[in-house]
């Protein structure tokens, strides 16, 4: 191998079981297809157990970059913002000698400590984390992709996000199998992909990092001819939620909130009402939609493949594909990326490692993985080190065949439901800022969500995989219930903020512990070979 490249995908919004290799594994015949994505898995390793650290998107995200939990970056929600003293991908990869290119955006808030609060970046959802080189902006304010639009000669209408109505003077906003007003050559996936073909070719061949971000298939839920009917509803898979948004939301608080809050107008242009009474049917469509949003990605990234091919560069490259966060859809009569639900935290990752393994091509992992892992296993195939405070392990063990030895036994994530400009659930709930969160253990028979000052759940997979029923307070699974409580416990203090916990002043001076280290005592110890900034 001459160079070393890293193309690492990151798409919005798509949940792990919209996976076909995944589904197919499963024993399930796919809905959609995706050739693509389908060919990377057939090349590389797919994570069945993944979950993102946290969600929405700007934690989500934090968490990707940063390989801390949300408990340790505390970018808790979407405008919070993230402290300056996080080390993140970006700037361990430029430590290597990588000039890190991202496209798409990282919905970063930046720290108003160093930054004057007169700042434009604090009057949007996010902006770009520190380190990487923008060569595809999306933002402020989708700027970028709509200043693309009308250069490339479109009118663009004097909302420019009608282009995200259904096509037609006559179209109902919603649930619709009519297509987006925009042509797909000028869809914001379509942007993202010239975006990623103008930086790979002007790099020429030359080692490259690029994190190639896309937009869907996150809201609003409306497809480009031909995505748009590319999929029929009566095929997608029908809904898991209770007979009634009451009988759903009875069954906690916070899903309460959610159910009687959440707009169908936040995933259908235009909408109106909520998105807690959408039936089945439109259910359905909305899914089909959302399939079709999906292959058109697919598409796109058979465009940059293709690029790899032909240049040579596919065997130099590991490929990391991901997403930031699942999707409700519908599930438990909720739509977003919300609360404790499977839909929204289960993801995918598909690692396509050159250097694996040829016995674990096309292989399925079965091993608990988490999106804090991505940070460590690039780094780790780059040559790299993960800094001292990360909260993942690197993966990279996996495409040898290799499980390590003191591999996690649970998942974990975590959700932070303080009020933000667009939701504001504190005043409903009771709640302090800083009582409402959340955390979750799961493994394959149990999952245990505790929350900071609300009732905890527990849920019995084996027989309720759905989650529907809360046994916290049954007094058969209380030890368990307690068990479950303790080892929450333990992993909070387990990854309690390291940064500088190897480090100690002595009568030798400053002495570093290598954690990894099998000696004790003094053995343990030695001068620092550097004291890094991260």
């Amino acid at each position: 191998m001459t160079r070393k490249n890293v193309l690492l995908i990151v798409v919005d919004q798509w949940r792990a079981d919209f996976v076909p290799h995944l589904l197919r594994a499963r024993g399930q015949q796919p809905f959609l297809k995706t050739p693509n994505l389908d060919r990377l898995c057939a090349e590389g390793v797919t994570f069945a157990n993944h979950v993102t650290a946290c969600v929405p998107c700007g934690p989500a995200r934090a968490s990707l970059l940063t390989g801390l939990y949300l408990m340790n970056h505390r970018a808790v929600q979407n405008t919070v913002p993230l402290d300056q003293r996080h080390f993140n991908l970006g700037k361990a990869l430029r430590a290597i000698g990588y000039d890190p290119a991202l496209i798409g955006y990282t919905t970063t808030t930046p720290d108003p400590r160093s930054t004057a609060k007169q700042d434009p970046r604090f009057l949007v959802l996010g902006d770009l984390m520190d380190g990487f080189r923008s060569v595809g902006a999306f933002e402020p304010n989708m700027d970028g992709y709509f200043g693309w639009v009308a250069q490339n000669g479109f009118e663009l209408p004097p909302n420019r996000e009608d282009i995200w109505l259904p096509e037609g003077e006559d179209a109902v906003p919603g649930a619709t199998e009519r297509p987006a007003r925009i042509p797909k050559e000028l869809s914001d996936s379509s942007f993202f992909t010239e975006r990623a073909l103008t930086y790979l070719k002007g790099r020429a061949g030359r080692p490259f990092f690029l994190h190639l971000g896309y937009y869907r298939p996150h809201p609003p839920f409306v497809a480009p001819a031909p995505y748009h009917d590319m999929y029929r509803p009566q095929d997608m898979p029908a809904p898991i939620r209770a007979e009634s948004p009451e009988a759903e939301g009875a069954q906690h608080p916070l899903i309460k909130y959610y159910v009687d809050a959440i707009s169908r107008g936040s995933f259908f242009h235009g909408a109106e009402g909520s998105g807690a009474t959408l039936d089945e049917a439109e259910i359905r469509q909305m899914r089909a939609t959302y399939c079709g949003l999906i292959s058109e990605i697919d598409d796109c990234l058979g465009q940059v493949f293709a690029y790899l091919d032909e240049t040579g560069q596919w065997d130099d490259t590991l490929v990391v594909f991901t997403s930031d966060h699942g999707e409700q859809l519908g599930d438990h009569h909720l739509l977003g990326k919300i609360g404790f639900h499977d839909e929204s935290f289960r993801i995918p990752l598909v690692i396509k490692d050159p250097q694996g393994a040829a016995g674990r091509r096309g292989a399925i992992e079965e091993a608990f993985t988490e999106s804090v892992d991505v940070m460590p296993t690039i780094l780790d195939w780059l040559g790299g080190e993960a800094p001292r405070a990360c909260d993942g392990h690197s993966v990279m063990p996996f495409t040898q065949g290799i499980r390590p030895a003191d591999w996690r036994t649970e998942l974990h994530y975590e959700y932070d439901f303080r009020d933000v400009h667009y939701s504001e659930p504190e005043k409903v709930l009771g709640l302090g800022m800083d009582e409402s969160s959340l955390c979750v253990i799961q493994d394959e028979n149990y999952k245990y969500v505790h929350f900071a000052a609300l009732p905890p759940l527990f849920f019995d997979l084996r027989n309720d995989p759905n989650q529907f029923i809360n046994l916290a307070d049954d007094p058969a699974y209380a030890a368990l219930v307690r068990d479950y409580a303790q080892k929450a416990l333990s992993w909070r203090l387990t990854h309690a903020d390291r940064t500088l916990t190897h480090f100690r002043s002595s009568p030798r001076g400053l002495e570093e512990r290598n954690p990894n280290a099998t000696e004790t005592g003094d053995q343990s110890w030695s001068a620092p070979s550097r004291v890094a900034a991260q």
